[in-house]
């Protein structure tokens, strides 16, 4: 009889624990698991900088090695994502039966050695190929990160605390903007590739020799003191109970809720990659900027917009709507859609400070939606496909997102050349700027259907 595995969580008999329970079964988890999102936070921190820098570098590289727009948006966009995305899928499948600590360690090392390599690059050719090394490197951090996250804390808490691994993002924003624009000016864009890859292979060394793999500190009478998981004959489950790539791909497909969070994070993410990669382009292009003040301007706006944004996310996700999933997601749907009209604000400006006050405030909504939507896929989910549905939420993402966007742009920007010469940048990133709307529609349909998914998921479970 094929094996049939619930769209929810593990079907083991779970202990329902508190924070303070938890903390009474083991005394150093709750300091641990400030410890643990501290650490990966800054692993993903760093793992994000080097695509943050890029968008700074773009002007230079273009210069030295003599490109296109449309070879650049193939170098940033199509060719990194195809490797990042289907490489994310064996990883993850590793990652939910293996040392996700291990993958963390082993993968962060890896794209910190390519990132420096890139510095050294004497042609298109040479820079792609370690781009695609940097893709295979990085696609190891994130989908393991948000599994061993999701062990660690209850529904409730997961909002914030998926939002805290977050603030990686606007961190990495304000650490890439900042650090490329001035090592830019000052040194090249060579010599900035080697300073923002050598940090990366201390943070490989310290992830993965202090962090610490739940599965490999079992203990009698307690699974997992952390996620509050009761021990029992089938809580660690053998490599035959684990299901096979067809069984997740149906389990996830089949299922409203993941289908429409799927299909408007890949459409947010087309839009999102394709005009975020070209935005400090179209600052120098259009106002004349220098990649200096512009690192600046940016790492102040991603920081503080950012940080403020995803923090403030988690803490009302988790403080007025814990367990109200279908309010989370609806309120995502109205902040895709309230971005796409203050995002064209910005390409419309008459002045560059109109402009970055635009793309602050645009900053500061979408930035609170990340950690309510990962952590309601996470909730959906059960443990064993927690590292293989972010893989796939990443493959579709990034494929068509970090993979087409930026293409898509640059093509773009080309063809409207002709008829705006160097305000063509300008007006292709106004064009795709609408499509923000779409990709809220669909996470507002998710909505509708997520209250009732979430409680199959859980009759199933056996409550």
């Amino acid at each position: 009889m094929p094996r049939s595995y619930s769209f929810g969580p593990v079907q083991t008999p779970v202990l329902r624990a508190d924070a303070a329970a938890l903390t009474k079964l083991d005394p150093v988890s709750a300091s641990y698991r400030r410890y643990l999102l501290a650490v990966l936070l800054a692993v993903l921190a760093f793992n994000l900088v080097d695509r943050v820098a890029v968008g700074i570098l773009l002007q230079g590289i273009k210069r030295d090695l003599v490109l296109s727009d449309t070879q650049l948006g193939f170098l940033t966009g199509i060719a990194f994502a195809m490797f990042y995305s289907v490489m994310g899928i064996p990883i993850a499948r590793w990652a939910d039966r293996g040392n996700r600590v291990l993958i963390i360690g082993v993968t962060t090392a890896l794209w910190s050695v390519a990132v420096a390599l890139c510095g050294v690059a004497e042609s298109f050719i040479q820079l792609l190929s370690l781009r695609i090394c940097v893709a295979v490197g990085e696609a190891g951090c994130i989908p393991p990160a948000h599994s061993l996250i999701a062990d660690y804390f209850t529904r409730a808490e997961r909002p914030r605390a998926v939002a805290r691994y977050m603030l990686g993002y606007p961190l990495s924003a304000t650490i890439g903007y900042f650090l490329a624009g001035w090592l830019n000016q000052l040194y090249g864009w060579r010599l900035t590739f080697v300073a923002l890859g050598v940090p990366g292979l201390a943070l490989a060394a310290f992830a993965g020799f202090t962090l610490q793999e739940p599965r490999t500190r079992r203990r009698p009478g307690v699974d997992n003191p952390a996620s509050g998981l009761a021990a029992s004959p089938h809580s660690v489950m053998s490599d035959s109970d684990h299901p096979t790539l067809r069984e997740v791909s149906v389990a996830l497909l089949s299922n409203a809720t993941f289908r429409h969070l799927l299909l408007g994070y890949s459409i947010m993410s087309f839009f999102g990659y394709g005009i975020t990669q070209w935005k400090p382009a179209f600052f120098m292009r259009s106002y004349g900027l220098d990649t200096g003040p512009v690192g600046i301007w940016f790492a102040v706006i991603y920081g503080v917009s950012g940080l403020l944004g995803t923090h403030w996310g988690g803490a009302l996700a988790s403080r007025r709507a814990a367990r109200n999933e279908r309010l989370q997601l609806r309120s995502i749907g109205i902040a895709y859609a309230v971005f796409g009209i203050v995002s064209a604000g910005i390409y419309l400006s008459p002045n560059p400070y109109l402009a970055f006050a635009l793309l602050a405030l645009s900053l500061l909504g979408i930035y609170t939606t990340y950690g309510p939507l990962f952590a309601v896929i996470q909730t959906l989910v059960c443990p064993r496909m927690r590292a293989i549905s972010i893989a796939i939420v990443y493959l579709f993402a990034n494929l068509v997102g970090m993979g087409l966007g930026p293409l898509a742009a640059g093509a773009l920007s080309d063809a409207l050349q002709p008829a705006f010469g160097d305000e063509s940048l300008r007006y292709a990133l106004l064009a795709l700027s609408p499509g923000f709307a779409w990709a809220g529609w669909h996470v507002w349909w998710a909505s509708r259907s997520v209250t009732r998914d979430l409680e199959a998921a859980q009759g199933a479970a056996g409550g």
